[in-house]
Order: C-alpha cells, then structure tokens, then sequence
C-alpha cells in the first residue's frame, strides 16, 4: 500500500499547487478522501522522499499514557520514591501495600498492582539501580564512556595498582605461614612491559609507591643478582606520567613532591570509570592466575577454595616468591601479547631502536628519598624531635645558629628503618642525612615505635623518652624471638620478625684501629707483607 501511494503522491509532491480535481483524482485512485491526500503529500514532503515514509499509522488507543486521576498519579510517584528507591530495598508487595494504605487514608481510588508494577517498570534503569544498591552495582548498565588516550612511546604512561597476593607464605627460619602479601606492580601501557615490581608486608602506602617507582627507574641487574635471578629484564626508566587510581596513597604529598621533583606528571582515573585502568588491572589478574598454582594460594574467593588448607600448604619464603615473580614476569615479557600482536619484550625493543634507551637512576636511595613520607618540624639546639626520638649531626650547627629566622623542615624517612632522616635545606635544594643523636641505638621501624609507645601508654607512663622507648622495643624483639615458632598462633610473632628483617641493610661504619704500640710507648712501624696474592 505504501509502494502504491508512493507512485502517486510522490508525482503530487513535485508540483508547487495540486488543484482540488487533481486531489479527488487521487484520492480515488488510492481509494482514500481528498484530504487525506493532502496529508500524505504534507508527509512526502517532510520525509525522506522513500515508500516507509507513507506508511499507515495506527492509534495506539491511549497506551502508555496515564488514565489514573492527577492525585492518585501523584501519590503513587511519590510511594514509588520513598519506599521503593531507597538502599532498603523493599519489595514491589511491600511498596503495593504502601500504595493501598495511602489512597485509603485520603479517600482515593485505589490502582491496581499491575499499574504499580508498570510505573516501576517506566523508571531508568540506572537511577533505580544506583538508588537501591549503589553506584558501583549500576556500574555494569553505564556506557563506559570515553576514549583512553593513544600512548604510543615507552614510558610515556605507567599505570601503578596494588593487590593483596592470593598466597600464604612462611617465614625464612621456622617455615611456619605468617600471611599474605602486598603487591605493587607498574606497566607500560605502550609496551606492556611490567616495569616495577614490589612485594610488602605493609598495606598499600606512599611508601610501597615509591618503592616501586625506585625498582622502575634503576638497572633491575644489581637486584636480580640479589635473588639469584640468572635472566634479562631490561625495562627501567623514568615515566613521563603515572597513571593511577584515586587512592589516598596516590594524593600524599610524598608522592606529589616526589613527582615534581623529578618532573612526573601525575593522572588519576575519571571517578566511577574503572576500564581507563583496565590495562594494570589485568596485568594483576593475570599474575593472580599464576599464582594459583603455586602451593598455599588461598585462590580468588572462599568458594573457589573450597576445603583446600592454604597454610598447611604454604612453602615459599617472601624471597623465594620475589624470586619467582622475577621469572614469572620474564616469562610473560617472552610470550605473544593479544593486543600488541607481538611480546612486550620485542615492543619494548622496537621503541628503545625508535627513540632511544629511556634514561635511568644511578642512584636508588637518592632517588627514594624523594618519595618517602613527609614529616615537619622546628630545629632546636639538639636538632629534630621526631616521635619522641632525637636526630642530630654536626651538618646542622649553621642552621642551629640561625634557626630563629628559619621555619619548620621537611622531614622524609623511611618507615622501614627510622635510625636516619632526610632533612631538606632551607633553600629547598638538597637533603641532609641527619642519623640518630645516640648512635648506639639500634636501626627500628616506625611500627616498632608505634608499638612500644602504645605499650608504654598501657602501663600508665605519661611520659615517654627515648630511653623508655628503645627499652620497650628491645623487650617486644625479645618476647617475638621467644615466641616464633613454639606454636601456631605464633603467627604475629614470626610475621613481625620477617618485618623487622625487611629493614634495608647498611654497612656499618668502619672504626679506624690503632697501630700496635711498644711498651715504652712508641708505635711500632708497619711492614709490608711479603707476598701478596693476586685475584
């Protein structure tokens, strides 16, 4: 029918003045009234000029459109938003009975629950959604939205996550399980290359951040070498951007100064759109994947577990399993990519023979130093005070004499070890490397500090000095070294000695030994060996 109107209409359409003869014409031809023919010419004319557009349109008779009287209507759009949108949850019956009791109460007609079942119906899918289960459930019926942006060199973007390891571990001298781990792995979105990699006991922080930005901008020999690694991971550099989440330890302003520093550009995901780092995200889905395999996961939920005893399993140390990253990631560097079509080891390659090799840290606690957490603090004539421990070295005698002019300083240290501080020069150019006052104490870690000072607060001392301070953390290693071991809830204990363990190691100070003397005192003169032999 629409093919036939279109044969006669459209040759209508075409003149600027169809007469009333030409019209009935028409109409009796197409067996309809002259004015309908002028409404399908009216149609023609403001369509697309094809046969669909004279197509016969039916009357819907009403549906879809509200019969209910004005006041009933709006009693029922407003039981709908404060008893069914609300994170409560209630059920359609539940909210009906609401419906039923309300029109009751003001003497109205009461709908019908098909009508209530209809109105809910009518309502977006998202908004309902968000209003009843929250944001993230309506996350999954959004667009994603947005394009990421293309990052074609190396480095240009890194994005930077954590996750909990799915592995129980055990410590290096009972072999006994003390948990699970932390991990923080970087990728390069150009290459896909894994570029920092570091394992904690810690929770998530600026300072496992910036641990894994220093393995990313060193030469990773120096650390395969440590763990025994007899492979090539030759991806280090310093990042144009960081690109991560919104997580508190990604806004500290350890992290902030740090980026500013060494000219870091700093981006966060747009809120509620997590696929901008989807590609971190699966890198640490894939790891998760391998790590199921190994004796002791604890796999990705409860019912994956099932009967499965993750401790009675665990076998492998925090080394060992840094040891088994290490190859985990060089195998995955080797392996063909779905993306790149090729292995991240071989982009990685192509983009180091396009614009060069990306430029390195020589020096990693240099570096580092930049990144740990922010203290301040006024300069008194004993140098810093510092959580009831004091620092000083003779380097801080010219800004003791002046320290009236001078406002607080900025402190970094390591939270692993807080034996030295960085303190930053006035003129904001350098740090100075400030140990502790008493150099006999020995190196602690800030959750060691934490805890004896808690403990003194249990036994009622208001006031805690040092000396109460590194008694009290001598006596928590002692009754930790007593009791790893002896059971297995001692699992606190042997997880606070491999914490203690994880204090980076420092060469002691060399003292200077005098030469042997005579008995009237003279200083007898050295010899030179004889023979030297040769290495």
């Amino acid at each position: 029918m629409a093919v036939r109107r279109a044969e006669v209409i459209g040759r209508l359409a075409r003149e600027s003045r169809i007469p009333g003869a030409v019209a009935d014409e028409a109409a009796a031809e197409l067996g309809i009234r002259r004015r309908q023919v002028y409404v399908l010419v009216k149609r023609w004319r403001a369509g697309s000029g094809v046969a669909s557009d004279l197509l016969a349109r039916r009357s819907s008779g009403g549906r879809g459109r509200g019969r209910l009287p004005e006041e009933v209507e709006a009693l029922l759009l407003e039981v709908i938003r404060s008893r069914y949108l609300t994170r409560q949850r209630r059920t359609v019956s539940a909210v009906y009975k609401e419906v039923v009791r309300q029109c009751r109460i003001r003497g109205l007609a009461v709908p019908s629950r098909g009508t209530l079942e209809r109105r809910i119906g009518q309502l977006d899918p998202v908004a309902s959604v968000t209003a009843r289960q929250g944001a993230e459930a309506a996350r999954v019926l959004r667009s994603a939205g947005g394009e990421p942006p293309v990052i074609e060199g190396l480095l240009e973007q890194v994005q930077i996550d954590h996750t909990v390891v799915d592995l129980e571990i055990v410590d290096e001298r009972h072999r006994m399980p003390i948990g699970r781990l932390y991990v923080t792995a970087a990728i390069d979105v150009a290459s896909r290359c894994v570029v920092g990699l570091v394992v904690t006991l810690e929770a998530p922080s600026a300072l496992s951040v910036g641990l894994c930005l220093a393995h990313m901008v060193t030469d990773k020999r120096p650390w395969l070498e440590r763990l025994g690694v007899s492979g090539v991971w030759p991806m280090s550099g310093k990042p144009r951007e960081v690109f991560t989440d919104n997580a508190t330890e990604f806004k500290s302003e350890a992290l902030q100064r740090g980026c500013d520093q060494h000219g870091i550009k700093q981006s966060y995901r747009p809120l509620g759109a997590p696929h901008f780092g989807g590609i971190i995200e699966r890198l640490i889905g894939t790891m998760m994947k391998m790590v199921h395999d190994l004796p002791g996961t604890t796999f990705s939920n409860p019912a994956e577990r099932g009967d499965y005893d993750s401790q009675a399993a665990a076998v492998l140390t925090l080394a060992e399993l840094n040891k088994w990253l290490a190859l985990a990631v060089m195998v995955y560097h080797g392996e063909v990519h779905g993306t790149l079509k090729q292995t991240p080891a071989g982009r990685w390659e192509q983009g180091v023979a396009e614009a060069g090799r990306p430029a390195t840290v020589a020096n990693e606690t240099a570096f580092l130093v930049d990144f740990l957490p922010v203290e301040r603090r006024v300069l008194g004539r004993q140098g810093f005070t510092l959580d009831h421990i004091q620092y000083f070295c003779d380097a801080l005698k010219p800004w003791i004499a002046r320290r009236g002019d001078l406002e607080k300083f900025v402190l970094r240290r390591d939270p692993r070890d807080i034996s030295r501080i960085w303190a930053l020069d006035p003129d904001g150019t350098s740090y100075l490397q400030v140990p502790y006052r008493t150099l006999s104490r020995p190196p602690i870690s800030l959750w060691e500090q934490k805890a004896a000072v808690a403990r003194l607060r249990e036994l009622s001392r208001d006031q805690v000095d040092e000396n109460a301070l590194f008694a009290m953390v001598a006596q928590m290693r002692q009754i930790t070294e007593d009791a790893a071991g002896k059971t297995r809830a001692s699992r606190r204990s042997l997880r606070a000695v491999e914490r203690r363990s994880a204090i980076p190691a420092r060469p002691s100070p060399t003292i200077p030994v005098p030469p042997p003397a005579h008995d009237d005192g003279t200083v007898a003169t050295a010899v030179p060996f004889e023979v030297i032999e040769q290495w």
